[in-house]
């Protein structure tokens, strides 16, 4: 069963990405523009030009999963990523914000702990 969690790791690809691609073509993005392993099982976002458009990919052990959406109204809102980045990660709640709509520019995260960061021995 496929299951995308906050144990997962999302990385947008920054560029508008053509929506015809399918599984082997957004894993050759994936491959050449992100220089990572689509079979690492990590979550690969991407978004066409008009954002109204957004595709996931991720391997499953046994093979690919695409999941895409289509807005009947309104955006998908990006967040800022670097000028010249190629991707970008994203939180798990940044991914749910995004799919559902919410500007992550206008979101304030308050300190939480995490572990590893930041721990004193």
């Amino acid at each position: 069963m496929f299951a995308i969690s906050s144990g997962s790791r999302f990385y947008l690809y920054t560029a508008a990405t053509d929506m015809r691609r399918g599984f082997d073509g957004l894993a050759g993005l994936v491959r050449q523009h992100l220089k990572a392993d689509p079979l690492s099982g990590d979550v690969f976002i991407f978004i066409n030009r008009a954002r109204d458009r957004i595709k996931l990919l991720v391997w499953d052990r046994t093979g690919y999963w695409v999941m895409y959406k289509r807005l009947e109204g309104g955006r998908f809102h990006l967040p800022a990523a670097k000028e010249d980045a190629v991707s970008r990660a994203l939180l798990y709640e940044e991914v749910v914000m995004l799919l559902e709509g919410i500007e992550l520019t206008s979101i304030r995260r308050r300190k939480r702990f995490q572990k590893g960061v930041g721990m004193r021995r």
